[in-house]
């Protein structure tokens, strides 16, 4: 094989060996010169798979392989490349956009908090305002012949509608920030509502506005029970007493009576005020309940809700202890307990 692998062809055109003559394309070869470049041929052909053998070709196949992921890997590069200057983009134009926007919001906030500013300094303008002006309202109140022009002038329903939203909303106050009990009670927003809660009860201490308030002001009176219930204990004693006050007077009438007394919280109110803690509302409180003692359609109404004993042990807690005032109308409505008790067996 290496003798004919490495050896030489013959020379086809060698002037000794082999004479050929160019007639019409076609060359004269001698047929032994034919026959060795064959048997050559085979031989190659023979021999060549053995040379070449399958790790060569494997490696071949491996290499055409990875041309060809690498020719895909050029093009997914260059696309991932296209996309990367895409999103390049992208990102500066968001980040300039969240530049501008957290400018605009710096810019809003400033104006927010002047906003604010001026908002707070209006509010304390109004509240003043407010205060003076049911502080002038109150003193006006007084008068008998001031609540009768009032009621004429047909003016005294919608100043009720907003004294009550008044009123709820301080209380509503209260009970979304706990600690404003114990704040200053000389504020321009505690004069205000003790204005307005000072006018009602000079209302209703004239025989004319507590027969309104007992025909025309259901809402304002169920609003003054609710926010009794609502305040905590020792909580703004002056505002409680206000509103008690009002609602005794309205109880002088006979029609006002019974509708405070048709509310079912009435008693446990009554209840809860007699041990508030601040001896004018405990006052207060029971010359409400002696008012409801003294009408005789309210106590077969209210039934044995008032011979409870709890109700009693209060009361009589009250008669030994306090200011002689309050020592008293505890007494007095002590007794007025025993003697309906007394006559609620006598008649059983």
């Amino acid at each position: 094989m290496a003798a004919s692998l490495g050896g030489k062809c013959p020379a086809l055109s060698h002037p000794s060996e082999m004479k050929a003559r160019k007639q019409d394309g076609f060359v004269r070869v001698r047929k032994s010169d034919l026959e060795k470049l064959t048997t050559e041929v085979m031989q190659l052909r023979d021999f060549l798979p053995r040379v070449l053998n399958g790790d060569l070709m494997d490696t071949l196949q491996r290499a055409r392989t990875a041309q060809t992921v690498k020719e895909q890997l050029a093009q997914e590069q260059q696309q991932l490349q296209q996309e990367r200057l895409h999103l390049q983009s992208r990102l500066d134009a968001v980040q300039t956009e969240c530049q501008k926007e957290r400018e605009e919001k710096l810019l809003l906030r400033e104006q927010l908090w002047q906003s604010g500013a001026e908002l707070q300094q209006q509010a304390g303008f109004c509240s003043a305002l407010g205060s003076a002006a049911c502080s002038l309202l109150w003193s006006c109140s007084a008068s008998e012949d001031s609540v009768s022009r009032w009621l004429a002038d047909g003016k005294l329903q919608s100043f009720l509608l907003v004294a009550a939203q008044t009123l709820e909303s301080f209380v509503r106050s209260l009970d979304e920030e706990p600690k404003a009990q114990t704040e200053d009670h000389n504020s321009q927003e505690h004069q205000f509502v003790l204005a307005v809660a000072g006018t009602i009860t000079n209302i209703a201490a004239v025989t004319c506005g507590r027969d309104f308030l007992s025909c025309s002001a259901h809402v304002l009176l169920d609003t003054l029970m609710r926010l009794l219930e609502r305040m905590a204990p020792g909580g703004f004693p002056k505002l409680k007493v206000l509103m008690l006050m009002a609602l005794y007077n309205v109880s002088i009438s006979v029609k006002g009576l019974k509708c405070i007394s048709e509310d079912p919280g009435l008693l446990p109110l009554i209840w809860t005020l007699l041990d508030d803690g601040d001896w004018e509302v405990c006052l207060h409180s029971l010359r409400l309940l002696q008012s409801v003692l003294l009408e005789e359609e309210v106590l077969l109404l209210l039934g044995s809700s008032l011979l409870d004993p709890d109700l009693r042990a209060r009361v009589s807690r009250l008669s030994s202890s306090g200011p002689p005032g309050l020592r008293l109308a505890a007494q007095q409505t002590l007794e007025d307990l025993l003697a309906l008790q007394q006559g609620r067996q006598s008649a059983s």
